[in-house]
């Protein structure tokens, strides 16, 4: 039986380790529990440096409400063959995703955490941790010195690189990609829509992209060490924009800001422990298909929120009781694991002479009207299914997608 605590003997409920979107989320949902909530953040500012597209999926954003910070709605894709072959999707008339100013984005859903009753530290981050069966001692490293606080759960919501996770050894995500992208002016695209682009030459396993955000556009790459080689993920984005057959659209481009970093892919087997749980990129939960976290980073609160809400009021924090909050996203890894299997078989795994006879099916008109109806960004095992029962080329092409989508 948990030990009965008062709250004196606590300084938090709960320290959320790191103020992103994923962090920011959390804390409200919590703060809204009548829990008291500290974020820390180690950076000076909310938002930056960050490392992500910037893309916000409808059902996210409808979760905070921030229509002010977009800067473009993406309502379609324009995708290209190594050898040229478009595939260009998408209604305008339906928004499949929103491009936010991320700095914007990820401070206004910590302001909403605030509101709610969660405090926050700037420039503090935990240097040490001590966690037994009654509570967690944090150790943090802030402007003012080190500080020691107690809690009764620690979260990590500190991305990628996770110190929360690292510390506690709590294991790897699946597959780690990496990526660059530069922010760009005078971009020669199309208003709503993202361009992405593929061939071993400049994507390697996966794809490069172009998304608008309003007077620049951000352009990126991202790929896996296995795929590159000797090569770095600028190396590829300068193939991309300088030699590839599609260089005539950047050639009026001027760079005005630059991003690298790291997305990590695969749930991790166990993202809670005793008196610890981890969220977003820290759990390694991010779509293996596109590399976005917003939008499953925010299912998973809201999958769990109430329940580990319930836990830290009670105090039953043990690694036993958490274990059942980690079981409710069993559902959300068998399908990243289809998801990933699925672009393994279609994108990853295949070559780029395979590749262009792939986009050749997709590029006919009754595909493209299923891929309008049918598709979904957050979850493209609907549509794989639906081609592989209906498109008898698609059979024959794929094969290894049959087994990706039918037994993974």
């Amino acid at each position: 039986m948990p030990v009965e605590l008062t709250m004196d003997e606590f300084d938090y409920d709960a320290i959320i380790v790191g103020a992103g979107p994923i962090g920011g989320y959390l804390a409200r949902k919590l703060a809204k529990e009548n829990l008291r909530i500290l974020i820390l953040e180690e950076h000076a500012e909310i938002g930056r440096p960050f490392q992500c597209a910037g893309l916000v999926n409808p059902k996210a954003m409808e979760s905070v409400g921030l229509f002010d910070t977009v800067l473009t709605p993406i309502w379609g894709a324009r995708i290209y063959s190594p050898e040229g072959t478009l595939v260009e999707i998408g209604q305008q008339e339906k928004v499949r995703t929103w491009s936010v100013c991320r700095k914007l984005f990820d401070e206004a859903v910590v302001i909403q955490s605030v509101k709610s009753g969660a405090d926050i530290w700037l420039s503090s981050k935990p240097i040490d941790l001590k966690i037994d069966e009654e509570k967690v001692e944090v150790e943090i490293s802030t402007p003012y010195g080190i500080k020691k606080l107690t809690t009764k759960v620690v979260c990590g919501a500190d991305g990628a690189h996770s110190w929360v996770r690292r510390t506690l050894r709590m294991g790897k995500p699946k597959e780690t990609m990496i990526g660059m992208q530069i922010e760009v002016s005078g971009y020669n695209g199309k208003k709503g829509k993202l361009d992405m682009y593929t061939g071993s030459d400049i994507s390697p396993g996966f794809f490069a992209w172009v998304i608008p955000s309003g007077e620049t556009a951000r352009v990126g790459v991202w790929s896996q060490t296995k795929y590159i080689g000797e090569k770095s993920c600028e190396d590829l984005l300068d193939e991309l924009m300088n030699n590839s057959r599609w260089s005539y659209k950047f050639k009026d481009c001027r760079e005005v800001g630059r991003f690298v970093g790291s997305v990590p892919s695969g749930i991790l087997k166990k993202t809670t422990s005793t008196r610890v749980a981890l969220f977003g990129d820290a759990a390694g939960i991010c779509k293996p298909t596109t590399g976005g976290g917003i939008g499953p980073g925010f299912a998973h609160i809201d999958l769990i929120a109430e329940d580990f809400a319930n836990l830290i009021k009670i105090d039953n924090l043990d690694k036993i009781s958490l274990s059942k909050i980690d079981k409710k996203i069993d559902k959300m890894r068998k399908s990243q694991s289809r998801a990933r299997a699925l672009r393994d078989a279609f994108l990853s795994h295949s070559s780029d002479n395979e590749l262009e006879e792939i986009f050749k099916v997709w590029a006919k008109p009754d595909v493209i009207k299923m891929i309008n109806d049918v598709g979904e960004i957050e979850n493209p095992i609907p549509l794989g299914t639906k081609m592989l029962k209906e498109i008898p080329e698609f059979r024959r092409l794929a094969g290894r997608a049959i087994k990706a989508v039918l037994w993974s």
